[in-house]
Parts: structure tokens; sequence; C-alpha cells
């Protein structure tokens, strides 16, 4: 049965006859705006029902079971909402609902008593139909004068399969913007661009589970000519073609959980103008490559992009995330479940490798990037790489750079914090050499500025020291349980200012603690 056009009994009472008939039935939350009137029927000599002003009285002809029924008076559609007694009065009476607004004159209360309660249809915005087995849109006008202010709609895991259907539908809801219709099956229309009259308003699209290929796509596209959101997930998309005079106003793509393997099928969507979001989760994406005329340069691809998903996938190598700083709007990456993220023993370093590598990212797997943990980053990636830096040709003196290729590619950004925070000294890049524990010990004073009385604690400690094993010191000199410790530090190097040791399995140097700095400790 199609839940938008179903033959269901009703009742014509202009006929004074009983008779199936062809209706439009909705789900109930369709019955969500409609207002009441109350007419009465009663039985006389000449006539089986007669229409009155208020109620219905139908003593011999319903009963109970009749609740829900749809009825028809002078072309006006109604549902029967109350079957019962209507004190002071006798005998079985309905409450009728009007699929009409204007029709009804009550809102489901007589003389100070409510009997049911009706929803103003006209109202609604926001409604969901999935998987209430919608194939068609049903009598002509019907949900235009039913419900015109839907904005929102879910008809997902119906039976529609041609887009002239839903734009039967769609025509007739001039302020719809948000429409979902995953998990049904469409051939391609004929002539799409004669249906984007009924798509006018449309910015969001969810076409999840179709099995629509990238190509229909763009043969569907003219049907939409403001779209702004394209939610293309599990629909086994594994190649890609450039957009032409479609898909323009795309901010928003989501083509997570499909079969990309190729970077060059990222390429067809590189020049979308506005294309801010682009989800490709759950791929099999492994490299990119932007071509640039030199070093250091932005690429003219994705030039509106700020938002990058890329979690689960196939990346592997560090050239990827070098790629993504040629980036010019990048500010979010998502990239977790990624051999990339596994290539570390500490996930800690992996995250400071990728914040000191793109250069405008202020979110990583959700998490801000604060300006404390930028600086961080970038310190200790060009003091981790400053030998490599030295033997690939830098110098302290600029004249005298002359890095090879070889190392420019392999870390494209260092150049760029060597002007920012100096070239590395030969002191932090000794740092890096084996020695023995007395030079990695960093003398550290302890403090508990809200406990006036104890004395600051001085301490030789090793660099490598996580946070966890810094809080069971402070237990045993402090006598404080390690679980209520909140521990900041403070360096004379940023004046004023507390920096959070924030994660227990990071070590001291992951925050840049250095010889001399103070340990601030709350309770």
């Amino acid at each position: 049965m199609n839940a938008l056009y179903a033959p269901s009994p009703f009742y014509d009472i202009t006929s004074r006859a009983s008779q199936p008939l062809p209706l439009l039935v909705f789900s109930s939350c369709w019955y969500l705006g409609v207002t009441l009137d109350v007419t009465e029927f009663r039985t006389d000599e000449n006539a089986h029902f007669q229409v009155c002003a208020n109620f219905i009285k139908m003593e011999d002809v319903l009963s109970s079971e009749d609740f829900g029924r749809r009825i028809i008076c002078d072309g006006e559609y109604g549902t029967v909402c109350y079957v019962g007694t209507i004190p002071p009065t006798s005998g079985l009476w309905l409450g009728i609902e009007w699929d009409h607004p204007l029709r009804g004159k009550h809102n489901g209360s007589h003389e100070g008593r409510r009997y049911f309660t009706c929803s103003q249809l006209n109202a609604l915005s926001d409604i969901s139909l999935r998987g209430c087995e919608v194939s068609n849109a049903g009598q002509k006008v019907e949900i235009l004068h039913s419900c015109p202010n839907i904005s929102v709609l879910n008809l997902s895991k119906n039976l529609l399969a041609s887009w002239e259907n839903v734009a039967d539908i769609a025509c007739q809801l001039k302020k719809l913007n948000t429409l979902d219709l995953s998990e049904n099956r469409f051939y391609p229309p004929s002539h799409p661009s004669l249906l984007a009259n009924a798509f006018e308003n449309l910015t969001t699209l969810s076409l999840n589970q179709t099995g629509i290929t990238w190509k229909e796509v763009l043969q569907c596209a003219a049907m939409w000519p403001v779209l702004e959101a394209l939610h293309l997930a599990s629909n086994g998309i594994s190649s890609m073609e450039r957009p032409v005079n479609c898909l323009q106003s795309l901010t928003l793509l989501n083509i997570s959980d499909n079969k990309l393997s190729d970077e060059k099928q990222l390429y067809a969507l590189s020049e979308l103008p506005r294309l801010k979001q682009l989800i490709i989760t759950n791929n099999r994406i492994s490299s990119v490559e932007f071509p640039v005329t030199r070093f250091g340069c932005s690429t003219e691809f994705f030039s509106s992009l700020t938002s990058l998903s890329v979690d689960g996938n196939n990346v592997s190598l560090w050239s990827f995330i070098n790629e993504l700083n040629k980036l010019k709007r990048l500010q979010s990456l998502n990239c977790q479940n990624n051999p990339l993220m596994e290539s570390e023993k500490n996930p800690g370093t992996v995250r400071q490798l990728i914040i000191a590598k793109i250069a405008n990212l202020k979110y990583l797997n959700k998490t801000e990037i604060l300006p404390e943990e930028r600086r961080g980053a970038e310190l200790d990636y060009r003091k981790f790489f400053g030998i490599d830096w030295l033997k690939a040709g830098g110098s302290h003196k600029s004249e005298f750079n002359n890095l090879c290729v070889m190392f420019l590619v392999e870390h494209p950004r260092y150049t760029a914090l060597v002007k920012k925070y100096g070239a590395p000294d030969d002191e932090e890049i000794k740092s890096l050499q084996p020695v023995n524990l007395k030079n990695k010990l960093l003398c550290l004073t302890i403090k508990c500025p809200d406990k006036p009385d104890q004395q600051p604690i001085k301490k030789n400690l090793p660099d490598s020291m996580s946070v966890q094993k810094l809080k069971g010191l402070l237990f045993r000199l402090l006598k404080v349980p390690g679980s209520e410790l909140k521990l900041t530090y403070e360096s004379s190097k940023m004046e004023g200012k507390e920096i959070e040791l924030e994660n227990d399995l990071k070590p001291l140097q992951f925050y840049s603690v250095e010889n001399g700095d103070c340990v601030l400790v709350r309770w």
C-alpha cells in the first residue's frame, strides 16, 4: 500500500452513503495541524444523515471502532478523532479534524472540556515519513492545501522510483529546503532541467544508499539549481568526473563509505568554487598531490575548502600531510584510523608533527589547537629536524642556505619555521644527541600557589618523565592523591602565562618544559 495514496474506506456525508474511495493518507505526524469543526448528524424521517452546525451524532451508524476513519463533507476531507459521548446530550458523537485549516471552527473542545487536540498541520515545518511505503504524491495539490509550510522532509526508505514523482511532491512545498531520499532507488529523469522548478529552494539533499553513480549525480544536477549540501554515502562510487556548469553552489559534499582510491578522483572536485567541507571518510585514499610553481606556495585547488575528513582511509605517508599545507584555507582536519596515526609509538608525537606541518590548522581530530600547543609543536619540529636541516645545506646565516630538494620535499614548512623562530641553535640540536642521563635532567621549581604555607621544592627531573609519573612523585611529596592534582607550568620565555599539563601520558618534553621552569600544583 502506498502511504501517500491508498484506497481507504470513508464516508461521503453529502451523498448520504458509505463507500470506499481513494484518499490521501498520511502518517500520524501529518495530523499535526488542522482546526476543528464538530458537525452534528441526526436521523430524521426523510434522510439517513443530516448536516447540522456543531456535532456529528451517529447513534446507530458508527461505533467506537470508527476512530480514525476518513470522511468527506461538501468536498472537504476530515478525520474522525473522537468517538464518544458529549454530556449532557445522549448518543454517540464524533469529533472531526478537517484537513483544510479554514474549514474548522473549534480546536477540539466543547463548553470548556477538551475532547481531542488538533495540531495545526498547516504550520508544520519538519516532517518524517521514513519507511512509510510512499510511492507518489497522491491527489493533486492535496499536500499544498494540507501542509504548505514544510521545509524539512524525510522520505527515506520508501517506494519512490522516479524523480518525476518526487518532483510532484516537492513542487507543492514551496518552502522545502532539506530533503532526504536515502534508501530509495531512482532511474534518471529524461529531462532533469524541466523539474528544476520543483526544487528551486532545495539547499540540502541526502541520497545515501540509493545506488546512484557520480555520473548520474551530474546528470540530475540540473534539477538542483541552488544546492549547497549533498550527501552521497554508501553508494559504491569509485570514479568521479569534474562538474561542468553544475553543483557550483555546493559548500558541503559527503562521499563517505564509498570506493574512491585514486587521488586523481579528488581533482574532479577541486575546482568547485564554494566547497568548504569535504567528507571522504572510509574510502581507500592513500595519497594526494597538488602541483604548485615552487616550494612553500599555496595551490589554487580547493580554494574555499576549510574542513576535510579523511578518517578510515589508507594514508600512511607524511607526504599526504605535507600536501594539505598547500590548501590555503584549510582549518579543520580529521584523519583518525589511518596507518599514519600509528607510525609513532606516542600518538602525541603524530599530533605534534601534523600541527607543525599544516600552518593554518585550528582543529585536529575535533580537538582545538590552542596557540600554546601550536608554538610547542613548531618549536619541537624545528629542533627535532635541526640536524637534518644542517646536513641538507641549512645555515645560521641565511646567505649560505642552500637546502637540497630532498629536504624541502620532506619538510616543506621547515624554512618558514626558521623564519618564524630563528634557526635552531647548537644547544637545541645537541640536546637531541645521545647523552648521559645527567644532561637530560631538568631543574624545576615546584610551587603550590593556593597553599602559601607550602615551601617551594626544587627537583631535578628527566624531561622524558610523563605527567602521570610526576603526579605520583608529588603524591609522595605532598601527601595529596595524584588524581586530584592539576598541574601547570610557567616559563621565563612566556611571562604571565600558565600552560596546563593536561595529558597524563605525555612527557614533560612534549610541553616544551625547560630547565629552570616552575611547575604549579593545585588540588
